[in-house]
């Protein structure tokens, strides 16, 4: 089981806290370290000292570990014009010698989008954004080297883009899509996904996710066609303490008032994250972001690190 790290800084933390919380991670032995991008809280809280850029921190945190992947869980759509996203992303990678994934998706929190002056069109045109952008990006990062790359869409026109730099990775970072949507989300990860991703729900929705994606892989041909098969992920909201009280104080912040949808946390002990480890494993999950909610209890990590980590081979 690959077992990243996953974390909210709109909650309310610095460049630092994150740093700490990456190298502890990567010191820690965990694959990967991955964060929202989103500028503002689910709540009514500042969530001071405010937000930080996704791929600002990901870009100084490449320099700053060696061994981590690192990335989003996702990228909105949204708040980025794709040919720039590509070039972006590609330089990340660069810096972190080929250790980045890029997680997107179509944004959903309207709030935030109008506190920073940001569009914010229908659900369904914000799809189709997303299913373009993801057909420029990846067409930037594969089009040979000095070849053109050229885009004429409904939402995004490229003409003879130099298609530069190149990532790192070969491929390209891998792209994860992830969601809960039934139709679209289902389609675009078979078309470009490395990783599908269900976010923070029961292991029940989270296999009929998985089957509603493999039903569209084979929609698709991608099966037919001989592309790697996607790997399944599934993230997980953990208050993980050494006794009852302890994880009940580490899951105080769950029960304030939040716009995300209802979620389904781990709340316990070391053997019970372990054993839902086990049930998402059972399902065809082969991917875990542990989603920690306070970035300043670098002994929460500690404490998976020590007593669940090693009991996942």
């Amino acid at each position: 089981m690959r077992v990243s790290v996953f974390t909210e800084p709109h909650r309310g933390a610095s460049y630092d806290d994150q740093l700490r919380l990456a190298r502890l991670a990567e010191e820690s032995g965990f694959e990967g370290y991955l964060r929202a991008d989103h500028y503002q809280s689910m709540g009514e809280e500042l969530a001071l000292p405010g937000p930080t850029d996704a791929w600002l921190t990901l870009a100084a945190l490449a320099r700053e570990t060696s061994r981590i992947r690192l990335g989003t869980l996702v990228t909105s759509a949204t708040f980025r014009l794709p040919g720039p996203l590509a070039v972006m992303v590609a330089q990340v990678d660069q810096m972190s010698g080929g250790r980045v994934d890029l997680g997107i998706g179509a944004g959903w929190y309207a709030r935030e989008h109008t506190a920073y002056g940001l569009p914010f069109p229908s659900v369904g045109e914000r799809f189709d954004r997303l299913a373009e952008q993801l057909e420029v990006i990846t067409g930037l990062w594969r089009t040979p080297v000095g070849d053109r790359f050229s885009f004429h869409g409904d939402h995004y026109q490229l003409v003879d883009a130099p298609a530069l730099p190149k990532p790192a990775q070969p491929a390209g970072p891998p792209i994860i899509i992830g969601g809960r949507g039934p139709k679209r989300t289902p389609e675009l990860a078979a078309q470009f996904a490395d990783e599908f991703n269900m976010p923070f729900k029961s292991v029940a929705e989270t296999a009929a996710a998985y089957d509603r994606v493999t039903k569209a892989c084979h929609r698709t041909g991608r099966t037919e066609q001989g592309r790697p098969p996607l790997t399944m992920s599934a993230g997980i909201v953990i208050a993980i303490g050494r006794t009852d009280a302890e994880a009940q104080r580490r899951a105080a912040p769950l029960h304030e008032k939040s716009a995300l949808p209802p979620e389904d946390p781990v709340i316990g002990s070391p053997a019970q994250l372990v054993d839902r480890i086990g049930e998402f494993a059972a399902v065809g999950t082969s991917r875990v972001h542990l989603r920690f909610i306070d970035l300043a209890d670098l002994d929460h990590l500690e404490l998976v690190a020590a007593e669940v980590l090693p009991q996942l081979g």
